[in-house]
C-alpha cells in the first residue's frame, strides 16, 4: 500500500479531466515522465508536493502559479484531502486528513506481509556480478564493501519482483595466475622440507599459501615436479584455485552471501566466445586496424603508436576506440571481458549490473559501449563503483592481520565485529563515497553507532510489549483513530513512506536508502519514547486507558514490523533484547 502511488494515480486521472474541462491542448506523455509526487522537504508544507503546474507551464505558456490555482479545485476533491496550498514557483502542496494516517496503520497491520509488496520487476531476470576478486588469496577488507553492496542490492531487487542471478567472475587467467602458481610451488617446496627463507619480490607472501602447499603435497606427494613443465603448471593452478576459492566461499558464507554462479575467465578464453564477439562486431562493421592516441596523462612524446585491431566503441559513447587485439595478435583483456559479457547476455536474457572497485571508474564507458553493441541496445548495464573503505581504530588507521601479508582479511573483520555490523555499516554511505570503518565506534552502544541505534529501537519495541504484558500478535487492530498526537501522526507518516523508499532504492540501485530510512525511523521512535519519560500523556502504556494503550501498541508494532522488513532486505537479524 504505497500511499504516494495511490495519490500519484489520482493526479494522473484528474489531469485528463482538467485538460478536457479547460479545453487545453498539451501532450501528456512527456509530462507523465517528469511528474513527481513526494514528501516536501519541510513537513510544515503538508504531506505531499507535486511539480505538475510547473511542468504544464511550458506547454500552456502560462505562469505556473496560475496553473496551480486552476488545478487546486481538482486536487481538493481527491479522497481525504484536507488542504491544498501553492508554494514557491508553483509547487502544489497537499495535506491529507488525519483519518488517512490512522487508517494507514490499520491497513498495514491487517496485511503485514503484503502491505509494502510491489512488482516492479515482473519476473524479469537481472545478472548482478559483484566481488569477483582475483583468486590469488583470501578476501580482504576492501572487498567487504562491494560484497555487501552487491548482495544487499540483489536482495532488494528480488524483493520487488526481479529474478536476480548473483554472479562471481573468477579471474583465473593471466599473469596473476602465473605468479600464484610460482608462489604455490614455493610453499610446496617448503612443505617438502626446503628452507625458502624470504619470499622473492613479486610473488605472493601470504601464509595462506601454506595451505595450498599442504594440499599439493597431500594430492601429489613428493613427485609433483617429475611432471612436464606444462603439466606442473596446470596441476598447481587447479589445486591453488580450489583451495583459495574454498577460502573465499567460506568467508562469503560467514558474511551471509551465497552466489548463484561462478564463471571462469579461463573457460571464457578457452571457448568460442571470443570468436563470437568478433563475428558480431565485424557483421556490424564495428572493427578496423588503426592506432590510438595516448591515454590521458601520458606524455605524447613517450607514446609508441602501434597498429592494433580496434572496436569502434566511440560510436556508443565511449571516449576512445578500444583495442581487441594487441600488435602481436593476442587478445586484449578488454576483448576477454567483452566475451564474458556476451556470455552473461546469452545466459541471462535480461539486464546486467556490475559492482566494481574504486579503481575501475574508467572502465564504465567502454563496457557500456560493448554491451550496447553486442545486444543491439536491447540490454542495459548499470556499473556501480564502490569507493574505498578506511579501516580505523579509534580514529587511527590500522592493520590487523600479519598472517595474510600486508592486508586485513575479511575473516578478520567478521571475527572482530560480526557479519550484521559489517553489512549495516558498509551501507551507511552511498557506494561512490569513501567510508570510515572504525572498529571501536561500530561496537559502541550509543546513538553514534547506527547499527546499535536501529537494533535498539527494535529491542525497545519488544520491551514495550513485555511491559504491557501482551504479545505483539495478540493486539486487537482497532481504535487507531485514537492515534492523534502530533508526534504519533508524524511517525505514522514516516512508516507510510516505507514502500516509496523501497521503490526508489530498487529503481536507483541504491540499497543505502534502506539504511538511511531505518536510522531515521529509529530516531523518530526513540524520540517519541523519550518524551514519554517526562510526559505521561504520550507514554505508550496508559494503565487507565486500555483502548489508547492498544492503539499506541499498534503503532509500536508497525515500527517493529517495518524495521524487521528493512533488516531482512539487508540480511540482518533483528535483536529482541539488549
Amino acid at each position: 500500500m504505497n500511499i504516494y502511488k495511490i495519490y500519484f494515480n489520482h493526479i494522473i486521472e484528474l489531469l485528463d479531466k482538467f485538460k478536457l474541462d479547460s479545453n487545453y491542448n498539451f501532450e501528456n506523455t512527456e509530462i507523465l515522465k517528469k511528474i513527481t509526487l513526494e514528501p516536501p522537504k519541510n513537513s510544515i508544507n503538508g504531506d505531499m508536493s507535486t511539480n505538475l503546474a510547473m511542468l504544464l507551464s511550458k506547454s500552456l505558456k502560462l505562469n505556473p502559479k496560475e496553473i496551480a490555482n486552476k488545478l487546486k479545485p481538482y486536487i481538493s476533491k481527491l479522497p481525504n484531502v484536507a488542504l491544498v496550498d501553492i508554494a514557491g514557483p508553483g509547487f502544489i502542496n497537499i495535506t491529507l486528513k488525519q483519518k488517512t494516517w490512522s487508517d494507514c496503520i490499520k491497513k498495514i497491520l491487517l496485511d503485514p506481509e503484503n502491505w509494502d509488496k510491489q512488482d516492479l520487476g515482473k519476473g524479469k531476470r537481472i545478472n548482478l556480478e559483484y566481488i569477483s576478486a582475483n583468486p590469488t588469496g583470501p578476501l580482504h577488507a576492501g572487498h567487504a564493501r562491494g560484497a555487501v553492496f552487491g548482495d544487499a542490492l540483489a536482495s532488494l531487487l528480488n524483493e520487488v519482483g526481479y529474478k536476480v542471478i548473483r554472479e562471481y567472475y573468477i579471474n583465473d587467467a593471466g599473469s596473476q595466475i602465473e605468479k600464484l602458481v610460482e608462489s604455490s610451488l614455493l610453499r610446496y617446496d617448503e612443505c617438502n622440507g626446503k628452507n625458502i627463507k624470504d619470499i622473492p619480490e613479486g610473488l605472493y607472501p601470504g601464509e595462506y599459501l601454506k595451505d595450498v602447499g599442504k594440499a599439493l603435497l597431500k594430492k601429489y606427494g613428493k613427485n609433483l615436479k617429475q611432471n612436464s613443465k606444462e603439466d606442473i603448471f596446470n596441476l598447481v593452478r587447479e589445486v591453488s584455485l580450489e583451495v583459495i576459492m574454498k577460502m573465499i566461499k567460506e568467508d562469503l558464507y560467514e558474511l551471509g552471501i551465497e552466489m548463484d554462479v561462478f564463471t571462469s575467465e579461463h573457460n571464457i578464453i578457452s571457448g568460442n566466445l571470443l570468436t563470437d564477439i568478433l563475428t558480431i562486431l565485424e557483421d556490424k562493421n564495428l572493427t578496423y586496424y588503426g592506432t590510438l592516441d595516448p591515454p590521458k596523462g601520458v606524455d605524447p612524446t613517450k607514446w609508441e603508436k602501434r597498429v592494433q585491431f580496434l572496436f569502434k566503441s566511440t560510436i556508443y559513447g565511449d571516449d576512445s576506440d578500444r583495442a581487441l587485439k594487441k600488435s602481436d595478435g593476442s587478445w586484449t583483456y578488454f576483448a576477454t571481458d567483452m566475451a564474458y559479457h556476451l556470455d552473461k547476455i546469452n545466459r541471462t536474457n535480461g539486464d546486467l549490473i556490475n559492482v566494481l572497485g574504486a579503481d575501475h571508474t574508467g572502465y564504465i564507458s567502454r563496457i557500456n559501449a560493448a554491451v550496447n553493441a553486442l545486444s543491439n541496445g536491447s540490454i542495459s548495464i548499470d556499473t556501480k563503483v564502490c569507493a574505498l573503505v578506511n579501516l580505523m581504530e579509534n580514529g587511527k588507521p590500522i592493520k590487523m592481520s600479519k598472517r595474510a601479508g600486508n592486508f586485513v582479511t575479511l575473516s578478520d573483520i567478521i571475527n572482530a565485529v560480526g557479519k550484521d555490523v559489517i553489512r549495516f555499516i558498509m551501507l551507511t554511505r552511498r557506494n561512490d563515497q569513501s567510508l570510515d570503518f572504525d572498529f571501536k565506534k561500530v561496537m559502541e552502544k550509543s546513538k553514534e553507532n547506527p547499527v546499535f541505534y536501529v537494533q535498539y529501537a527494535h529491542a525497545r519495541c519488544n520491551s514495550i510489549f513485555k511491559s504491557a504484558k501482551i504479545l505483539e500478535e495478540n493486539l486487537h487492530i482497532e481504535n487507531t483513530e485514537l492515534l492523534s498526537g502530533k508526534d504519533e501522526i508524524q511517525l505514522i507518516k514516516f512508516i507510510s513512506q516505507w514502500p516509496r523508499t523501497l521503490e526508489l532504492a530498487a529503481k536507483n540501485h541504491e540499497p543505502h536508502r534502506i539504511c538511511y530510512y531505518l536510522i531515521e525511523l529509529s530516531s523518530m521512535f526513540h524520540s517519541l519514547w523519550n518524551k514519554g519519560k517526562d510526559n505521561f500523556n504520550v507514554k505508550f502504556i496508559v494503565e487507565k486507558d486500555i483502548k489508547l494503550t492498544n492503539a499506541r501498541l499498534l503503532l509500536v508494532k508497525a515500527v517493529a514490523l517495518t524495521i524487521r522488513k528493512g533488516l531482512s532486505i539487508l540480511k540482518i537479524k533483528p535483536i529482541f533484547e539488549m
